[in-house]
């Protein structure tokens, strides 16, 4: 069933604590995907804990390096989708990480993000590839990006400390050449996803 309208936008400093209390109640659902860092997952998503969060994608934002979004369904929040290590020149390359609210999942919202970014990295911000790094358990991640057409090319042994253990991680990759005329405009074609 689908879930609302996605929309995405820019984070903002008062966007803590619907974070916090997203990040709070979804730990189940969010904590073994998301790499380990030090400090409780309380700590971690505390309110308290967002204004460094803010400050420092928009720091990189501002500086060409990254493209944060929240994500929100008809109004209200309901994850981030983040557009990381944006390399321009000859690569014109960045990855995409995003996590959405556990009400929500299962309606379609992760590969509206993900649709609508990659457009506007290949359109907007003139990238060429774009990158996730999936664990291989995470069927529900791999879906996503599969319908969006996202190829896999490798797996990247113990790439990542997530759920306090080097995990494994499959490379998956689209390119402008993939997409054509864009993934928003394929999934509405698809009956996928529709205009408001």
């Amino acid at each position: 069933m689908p879930a609302g309208e996605v929309v995405l936008r820019k984070p903002r400093f008062f966007d803590g604590g619907a974070w916090s209390r997203t990040r709070l109640r979804d730990q189940a659902h969010l904590e073994n995907w998301e790499p380990s860092a030090p400090g409780t997952w309380a700590d971690r998503n505390a309110s308290v804990a967002w204004p460094s969060q803010w400050s420092t994608l928009r720091a990189l934002g501002r500086r060409g390096l990254s493209l944060p979004f929240v994500i929100t369904v008809d109004g209200q929040f309901a994850g981030q989708i983040t557009v990381g290590n944006v390399i321009r020149g000859s690569l014109c390359s960045a990855w995409v990480g995003y996590w959405v609210a556990g009400d929500v999942v299962g309606g379609g919202v992760a590969t509206a993000a993900v649709a609508m970014v990659v457009d506007h990295c290949f359109s907007s911000a003139g990238l060429h590839r774009i990158e996730a790094t999936v664990r291989p358990e995470n069927t529900a991640s791999l879906r996503v990006l599969a319908k969006l057409g996202f190829r896999q090319e490798g797996v990247f042994r113990r790439y990542l400390d997530v759920a306090g253990d080097w995990r494994d991680h499959l490379c998956l990759a689209v390119t402008t050449e993939d997409t054509g005329d864009g993934l928003v405009p394929l999934l509405l074609a698809q009956g996928k996803a529709a205009l408001p």
